[in-house]
């Protein structure tokens, strides 16, 4: 049995105004034009709650205030195993420029599931959906 690389990786579901942001991976990274919810991998010693707003510095030039955190879920694709630590966020500051994705949606809740999501964000976005 071959051993996968395992990754654990936080996930910020940013609300706005009744809406909430997906993100859209760009066709240079892995799993292209897959949406995501934005995060990024935790560095080792470092709490998924600094990775967050550490990454989505990095990624989209904004502070958020984090809220409640989700249940985790771990997925494993052919080749990693990744776990999502997902936050319910706010924007603290800054306005969104995409560094990493080519592309962003604020959407509703209830239309989310419209979007062609990672394979690991699906359990996150049930769960936020109160259907996980």
């Amino acid at each position: 049995m071959t051993s996968t690389a395992h990754f654990h990786v936080t996930c910020a579901i940013i609300e706005r105004d009744g809406l909430v942001l997906a993100a859209r991976r760009s066709a240079a990274m892995s799993m292209p034009l897959k949406w995501e919810f934005p995060g990024g991998k935790i560095d080792p010693g470092e709490s998924p709650e600094a990775c967050l707003r550490r990454e989505l510095v990095e990624e989209m030039g904004i502070r958020v205030r984090i809220g409640k955190s989700l249940p985790t879920s771990t997925h494993h694709y052919p080749t990693i195993t990744v776990t999502l630590y997902p936050f319910i966020c706010t924007i603290d500051s800054g306005e969104i420029v995409l560094h990493e994705h080519d592309a962003i949606a604020w959407l509703p809740a209830d239309e989310l599931h419209a979007l062609d999501w990672a394979e690991a964000d699906l359990p996150v976005l049930r769960g936020y959906l109160g259907k996980g």
